[in-house]
């Protein structure tokens, strides 16, 4: 499972361009940064109140105890890093200066609606910045693992309570990469170890498969 994650990581760092402001939901999407080449100059935003964060800390003995990600994780930040309050932190989302948000999913329909803040009867990490990011962002980049224990994620619509309506743009999973168009989910990139029967019988809407469909490569 970590290497399929490495996998989906690593191709979503490739959605991050020179000169972007990203934010960066918890779980999967805090692997990101350390595939970021290094001439590559990137904000990563994160709504707790600071642009600038880094990579997750590796050694305790790095830990700053003051830094954290909106999750609460301990992580580096980066040297322009700029320090301000929620309400201004949320003014930048808003305000539509966020150029990117790669976030995780429980379910994505094929409309670009997603859900991914809560599963009623159980314990989640719960909504967060999430509402206000797929809708403020410019890009929606939704970034998991294609199944939930072999139960499809992709889906024609969700049956968990939504977090926005047809806002994603992208999904990138350890199969493929796919767009989200008015036509429906369009499967752009395929990985090498899927056939379009694997990804489609892991999908629970109808794919559509890109005449200049490419190989999804993991460097």
């Amino acid at each position: 499972m970590a290497d399929l994650k490495m996998r989906i990581a690593k191709r979503a760092a490739k959605e991050i361009h020179n000169g972007d402001v990203v934010n960066l939901g918890i779980g999967l999407p805090t692997m990101i940064p350390k595939f970021v080449p290094e001439d590559i100059h990137v904000t990563i935003h994160s709504e707790n109140g600071f642009a600038g964060l880094g990579a997750a800390v590796e050694h305790e003995a790095h830990i700053d105890t003051d830094i954290i990600d909106s999750s609460g994780s301990y992580v580096t930040t980066a040297p322009h890093v700029k320090h301000f309050d929620s309400a201004d932190s949320f003014g930048i989302i808003r305000g539509g200066h966020v150029d990117a948000t790669i976030l995780g999913a429980m379910e994505v329909a094929e409309n670009g609606d997603i859900a991914n803040w809560i599963i009623p009867g159980g314990k989640v990490a719960g909504m967060g910045g999430a509402m206000d990011l797929v809708v403020g962002a410019k890009k929606v980049i939704v970034a998991m693992i294609h199944t939930q224990k072999g139960k499809p994620k992709i889906v024609e619509r969700c049956a968990l309570p939504l977090t926005a309506e047809k806002c994603v743009n992208m999904i990138i999973t350890e199969m493929g990469v796919m767009e989200i168009r008015p036509e429906g989910v369009v499967v752009t990139e395929l990985h090498p170890d899927y056939t379009k029967e694997d990804i489609q019988n892991a999908t629970a809407c109808k794919l559509i498969f890109a005449p200049d469909l490419k190989v999804m490569e993991e460097e």
